[in-house]
């Protein structure tokens, strides 16, 4: 006669541990999953991944860079420098399985050896920078830990596209005259990095951070000026919002990104000019990379500072900006990029 024994029968057993196994799943991954999904939808405002910004992802996870990067900004102070708002269900709810077999791949990273990444296409929004970065990070940043790709990148002397040849200071390449070239990788990757910018709610304001930090005082030096508000260090938010490309230095990048140090713009009696470059972005020079504008992203005071920093240092020494004077000069902003033979 069968024994039914639990512990006698294997099938009995087995099968068991098999039930037991579909129900925990359902319980506690199923199911969990499948409330999330109902309940949360893409924002509105949310752009898709274009193919090539999704083979992009691949090549960022397939490269081992969300080891060392995050895409997540959590809802505390310190926090506010990787995004304009903190990270929510809706912002991952577009990911879908590559297929049957392969999950969603994720790329929310475990630690920030490097930064976060949430934003990195606002930024920095130029595709030259982030591939000067990939072939040799210490080429922008001197300081850079991250290690070089550069088997993303090959090197051809001949029937090289104009546009697609990569300006590395010449410290920084092997010896000879070899041109270059980002590989097909790389540019998918470089066009993922610059995809990644936090879609705005609908509402049109941003989600509040947590104030569980005392406020920053980097940016405050000295005695508040005749009208109350606090003196900015324009050395602090020129490491911040300009060193990346324009160098510590001042010297910029030859071939990559333009000189501060002696240029006549900067130099310039009449600031007029600078303040357009930096509200309105420059783009008119094919020997350098585009520069974003800086109207959204930073304030009169704060542009003021920048200026008054970069007009008096490495040499420079041009009178100090104003708020007010950047204030006048955004009043009577056209729109475009601004335009100059100059710099």
């Amino acid at each position: 006669m069968k024994s039914w024994s639990l512990y006698k029968n294997h099938r009995l057993f087995a099968g068991t541990v098999f039930l037991g196994f579909l129900g925990l799943s359902s319980l506690i991954a199923l199911q969990p999953a499948t409330r999330v999904q109902a309940d949360n939808a893409p924002l509105p405002t949310a752009v898709a991944l274009t193919p090539d910004q999704q083979a992009g992802m691949r090549v960022f996870i397939g490269e081992g860079c969300v080891a060392c990067h995050t895409q997540q900004v959590r809802n505390i102070d310190m926090d506010k420098t990787w995004g304009g708002r903190p990270g929510m269900p809706a912002d991952y709810a577009w990911r879908q399985r590559l297929d049957v077999w392969r999950a969603t791949p994720s790329v929310l990273g475990s630690e920030r050896t490097g930064p976060d990444l949430t934003e990195v296409g606002v930024r920095q929004p130029s595709d030259l920078w982030h591939l000067l970065h990939l072939y040799q990070p210490r080429s922008v940043v001197k300081e850079s830990i991250m290690p070089a790709f550069p088997w993303l990148f090959r090197d051809s002397t001949a029937g090289t596209p104009a546009g697609l040849a990569l300006h590395v200071p010449a410290a920084y390449r092997e010896p000879g005259n070899h041109t270059i070239v980002p590989t097909r990788r790389a540019q998918q990757l470089v066009a993922y990095l610059m995809s990644l910018k936090q879609a705005e709610l609908p509402t049109g304001q941003a989600l509040p951070f947590l104030n569980v930090s005392p406020p920053k005082e980097a940016v405050a030096t000295g005695a508040p000026a005749p009208g109350g508000e606090p003196v900015l260090d324009g050395a602090t938010l020129y490491a911040t919002n300009c060193q990346a490309c324009h160098q510590a230095s001042g010297e910029g990048l030859k071939g990559a990104f333009p000189p501060l140090k002696g240029s006549p713009v900067v130099n310039n009696a009449d600031a007029t000019l600078m303040v357009n470059i930096i509200l309105q972005g420059y783009n008119p020079r094919p020997e350098y990379g585009v520069m974003p504008p800086f109207a959204a992203k930073l304030t009169d005071a704060e542009i003021a500072a920048i200026m008054t920093h970069e007009r008096s240092s490495w040499g420079n020494k041009a009178a100090p900006v104003t708020a007010d004077f950047v204030k006048k000069v955004r009043a009577l902003l056209k729109p475009g990029p601004a335009t100059a033979s100059a710099l």
